[in-house]
């Protein structure tokens, strides 16, 4: 089989890409930062969203729910079960409104614009003793070369029965929208002046609007601008009335107008205790009518093969030890579909600076931008399909964060991992950088303070990509050697006799892996980009060695984060970690070694698609960056890895901090087991002292000055990918290699790796979220929540998947 694999780069390359590849996938959550919103992957097209709020009070409508937001307090919500191919099940607990919301999605392939679809929102009380009144907006709007028209005959005073919208745009064809009510769902039609709004009572109510251009992301505004002016024209009646105001339920409506050429329309339904509406989008080239029977058989086939399936991707090992296996595993699935179900297509332009550097990263070399170029710019548009780390607050691609995000949706669904590592491929400009932040369009850019929305073409992240990447190669080679039970179908009981020609064409998550042929044209592709992405970190991020009289073995292989600020290095992701003072001269121990790392699996790259000298190259690099790893970092005297900068006298020294930072090189697995530095870091992490904690490794040695200082980002707070690295090191090598620390490795992976699990499970089943960083004094969830970006690195941890 290695064979195979050698001679396959000799192969020609096939052009063509798998049928219908991208179908299944068309359709999706792609509104990550709603609670509720569907949109196709087409830059402007059709979108949808949900809006929801109390109908107990007046003030509740002020807090209608739309945009996730951790100033809702909503007590969770979260994906149960999400799969970007078939749909999923979400449950929301909003306590102030008395209401459990359960959103369900299934995707229906079939015609020629990418599948129908249907969904289905539920609502329950939390508490049935108290009253649970709900009043729900699902709306609709079309962008670009398109229309959508409602067919349902209009009423002033509203609609009974089902409602149908009809529309058709380049890229979705002819389609229809039908929203229906569940037969048993009550109404509210009791209540203060009801005889006055008899003939409203019970009926749904509707607008269409005209909206400009770019600007169906806004609905929410216009649609409650719309129910709000109308509730004051209808309250101005009753304004001196002796029995004060009527019910809220019957006031806080829409206006039931449709205005000319409206592009925008929104359907509102008021419920009091249980309820449930269906939405159906049917693609005309499907010829399929879909009906509750579909939906009600689709979502519980769906769930049953979700979990079936997660058991045997993502299982827990009977070797570890827990009283709750039942709730170990709810909850590791909850974060691989919340990972998947945060996933958004964006696409618009962003804003770039080429002009802009810090004082220390002033080139005196450099010609400069013309005037004429100087200053924030807005780009071409561009298009993005990314996971996002977190709904609520980072509801967009991030450089750094994506490489582990894909490492883990790889293992799920390794073509759709391949889909979104394309779509950042595609971002790496003629220079090879890409910025650290994708921050795409007008909506995007209204989640991010003025302040961070400008990057900066030399300014860099933590090149996690090609992680992605070597993580597909692994996937390649042992699918080679043999299909696994799940590969033949044998987990889904079909038994050893199903034929190779049937299962191997079967999966469309795993079409790259059945095609040898099709996987080396995909890795080609994105091969020279990732090369030029490389160029570029070598050539922007270079360090200075031989100015400050600094002794090497290799004169070149030397880093320094640029874009630094005094007291942060965004770049480096660790944004407010201890550093010395910004200078020239100074030298990054995270960057030089992330660099070991990159240039480690281009190389793996360039031998895999038969880049022989490329391959001899990155390996020269390679190991003349480790060898300057330890003659421009170590420091004897304080046994542990630093920075180094230059003092006053242009005299190098070394910037020693306790924590990840000391780590970088056994993190990335850059040392060899038997160095003898290897002993050092395990004693350094092992230590209570410094970094160890019942809950994780900590940012920061818990003895240094500023440990939980200041912002206490990057200053004590446990991260998850980080403790997913040095436990995939130790794993894989340290643990597993002959080494005179083997047994310690493995000491410490068993008791680390239990430790991270049960904290975060812990603080799940405590709060409802997963967080984006854990105390490490008490283990307490921090922060962003939820966040299922890398903290969902732990469903990888328990199953261990490295």
């Amino acid at each position: 089989m290695r064979l195979f694999w050698a001679l396959l780069p000799l192969l020609p390359v096939v052009a063509s890409q798998p049928a219908n590849e991208s179908d299944s996938l068309l359709w999706g959550v792609y509104r990550p930062n709603l609670y509720f919103g569907l949109r196709p992957r087409i830059p402007q097209s059709l979108m949808t969203g949900l809006i929801w709020f109390g109908t107990h009070d007046y003030q509740s409508v002020s807090r209608a729910r739309h945009a996730c937001d951790q100033g809702d307090g909503l007590s969770s919500y979260t994906w149960t079960e999400y799969d970007a191919r078939e749909g999923g099940v979400q449950v929301i607990k909003d306590g102030q409104n008395n209401v459990v919301l359960t959103t369900e999605l299934l995707k229906v392939p079939g015609g020629e614009h990418g599948g129908s679809w249907a969904a289905r929102i539920k609502g329950a009380p939390i508490n049935p003793e108290l009253p649970s009144r709900i009043s729900t907006i699902f709306y609709m709007g079309m962008e670009g070369f398109g229309e959508l028209d409602m067919e349902t005959e209009e009423d002033e005073n509203g609609l009974d029965g089902p409602i149908k919208f009809t529309g058709s745009s380049p890229e979705l064809g002819d389609f229809a929208i039908r929203i229906n009510d569940d037969p048993d769902n009550e109404a509210i039609t009791t209540g203060l002046h009801s005889d006055v709004f008899a003939e409203r009572l019970g009926k749904s109510h509707f607008v269409g609007l005209r909206t400009p251009p770019g600007s169906i992301w806004q609905a929410k505004d216009a649609i409650l601008q719309n129910l709000l002016l109308h509730a004051q024209t209808v309250a101005q009646s009753f304004k001196d009335h002796p029995s004060g105001l009527p019910d809220p339920s019957f006031v806080l409506q829409l206006s039931d107008e449709l205005y000319t050429s409206s592009n925008l329309f929104a359907v509102q339904k008021s419920f009091t205790g249980p309820f449930q509406f269906d939405v159906y989008f049917e693609s005309a080239s499907a010829k399929q009518k879909l009906t509750p029977s579909i939906l009600d058989e689709g979502i519980s086939s769906l769930v049953a093969s979700y979990n079936e399936r997660f058991d045997s991707v993502f299982p827990i090992p009977s070797s570890y030890p827990t009283s709750d296996a039942a709730s170990l595993k709810e909850f590791s699935k909850a974060m691989t579909s919340n990972l998947i179900g945060g996933i958004g297509y964006f696409y618009g332009t962003s804003i770039v600076d080429k002009s802009f550097a810090y004082e220390w990263d002033q080139d005196e070399d450099s010609v400069g931008e013309p005037d004429a170029h100087k200053g924030a710019k807005l780009t071409e548009p561009k298009a993005l399909l990314t996971a996002t780390p977190s709904r609520s607050f980072f509801p967009r691609g991030f450089y750094w964060d994506e490489g582990f995000h894909l490492l883990h949706i790889g293992e799920w669904d390794n073509d759709l991992s391949l889909e979104i590592l394309k779509d950042w491929i595609d971002l790496i400009d003629e220079d090879g950088w890409v910025g650290r932040e994708q921050i795409l369009g007008e909506e995007a850019r209204s989640r991010v303070p003025q302040e961070f929305q400008t990057q900066v073409p030399t300014f860099a992240n933590p090149p996690t990509l090609t992680m992605a990447v070597t993580a597909f190669i692994s996937r390649l080679k042992a699918h080679a050697a043999g299909p696994s039970d799940q590969d033949l179908g044998m987990d889904l009981g079909l038994g050893s006799q199903v034929p190779m020609s049937e299962t191997t064409t079967s999966s469309p998550s795993s079409r790259y892996l059945q095609s040898p042929e099709l996987a080396l044209a995909y890795l080609k592709s994105i091969y020279a980009p990732l090369k030029r992405h490389y160029d570029w970190f070598r050539r922007t991020q270079r360090g200075q060695i031989k100015q400050y009289g600094r002794r090497a073995r290799s004169r070149t292989e030397a880093y320094r984060w640029r874009g630094r600020s005094q007291q942060h290095v965004l770049t480096s992701g660790m944004d407010d970690y201890p550093r010395g003072p910004p200078h020239a001269g100074e030298l990054h121990l995270d960057l030089i070694s992330w660099m070991g790392f990159f240039s480690r699996t281009m190389r793996e790259i360039a031998e895999f698609v038969g880049e022989v000298d490329d391959a001899a190259a990155f390996e020269e690099i390679e190991q003349a960056t480790i060898d300057n790893i330890d003659d421009l970092h170590w420091n004897e005297d304080e046994h542990m890895y630093c920075d180094a900068s230059v003092d006053d006298n242009d005299e190098s020294y070394h910037v020693c901090h306790r924590g990840y930072l000391s780590i970088f090189p056994l993190m990335l697995g850059l040392l060899p087991p038997d160095s003898p530095h290897v002993g050092a870091i395990l004693g350094l992490l092992r230590d209570p002292k410094h970094l160890w904690s019942p809950y994780g490794l900590r940012s920061l040695s818990v003895s240094h000055p500023e440990f939980g200082q200041g912002e206490n980002y990057w200053k004590g707070p446990i991260w998850m990918q980080m403790n997913y690295l040095t436990l995939r090191a130790l794993h894989t090598t340290y643990a597993a290699q002959e080494g005179p620390y083997k047994q310690r490795a493995q000491e410490i992976y068993t008791e680390l790796r239990k430790n991270i699990v049960d904290n975060v499970h812990k603080e799940y089943m405590r709060t409802g979220y997963v967080w984006e960083q854990y105390d490490s004094i008490t283990g307490e969830g921090r922060r962003s929540h939820p966040f299922t970006g890398w903290t969902s690195m732990v469903t990888l941890i328990l199953s261990e998947k490295y």
